[in-house]
């Protein structure tokens, strides 16, 4: 197995790996950036990763504030609507581990 380390914005590498491999040819892919843009880099995975695979999405309970209607910063109304939208979305199966911050488990159906 190798590892392809690439330094650029995680939107510019996802598509990239996109145009160069084309979609589902990933089992497994892991979120953990810019949190406004979840939902970006959650589309792009959806497209890489095959049916019956994994995106693993870090930080989804932000400390607890996603549950916090007083908290209203950028990041966590971010974080709030991508639960949100990944919990209807029919092309997932969806788990959130409320482990440190949260991580959401969602299969590729």
């Amino acid at each position: 197995m190798d590892i392809d380390a690439r330094l650029a914005p995680a939107e510019d590498s996802l598509r990239q790996l996109l145009a160069d491999e084309g979609p589902g040819g990933y089992d497994f892919a892991f979120i953990d950036a810019d949190k406004r843009a979840y939902g970006k880099y959650f589309e792009l995975c959806l497209q890489l990763v095959r049916q019956g695979g994994l995106i693993a999405v870090d930080n989804v309970l932000w400390y607890g504030k996603v549950a916090d209607s007083q908290v209203d910063d950028k990041a966590t109304v971010a974080l709030r609507e991508f639960n949100a939208a990944v919990l209807a979305d029919p092309r997932v199966t969806l788990s959130i581990v409320p482990v440190g911050d949260g991580m959401a488990l969602c299969r590729k159906r």
